[in-house]
């Protein structure tokens, strides 16, 4: 979902509202004391975090996107522990305890993978194309 202007916040809002759809759907896995907190993180791993990051290999994120989908995504995570944010825990303790790693760090490697995709489709395709014209297009010379 591209807005007129070419953001995607829609689109970062509306990942993020599947993730916590996903949550919900899950939550009597996920709130139960009697699972141990690492087999909650492999849950998390496989169901939720997916639904989160569908699609983001194309998006082009600003600060403010991977802000609000690591605040979400540490809700999940606390809520998960049965921590507030009261209890003054930090971050890192919390993924550490669940075994996850942020969720900036996993946007990065889809859009890094993706790269790769595209730099490994031969030269007549039409995405490698468009960025032999991109290149020609910056060539200019001074003045």
């Amino acid at each position: 979902m591209i807005q007129k202007d070419g953001e995607i916040h829609e689109d970062v809002t509306h990942r993020i509202k599947t993730g916590w759809l996903k949550w919900r759907n899950a939550s009597r896995v996920l709130c139960d004391s009697k699972i141990p907190l690492k087999l909650k993180g492999k849950f998390y791993r496989t169901a939720i975090r997916p639904a989160l990051l569908y699609d983001s290999k194309c998006w082009a994120v600003k600060y403010q996107h991977e802000q609000k989908t690591s605040v979400a995504e540490m809700r999940m995570l606390r809520w998960m522990c049965g921590h507030i944010r009261k209890d003054k825990i930090r971050n890192k303790v919390i993924r550490n305890k669940i075994g996850v790693v942020p969720i900036e760090e996993k946007v990065r490697d889809t859009r890094l993978r993706w790269f790769g995709h595209v730099r490994r489709r031969p030269k007549d395709a039409p995405v490698r194309r468009v960025d032999e014209i991109e290149q020609l297009i910056k060539k200019r010379s001074r003045g």
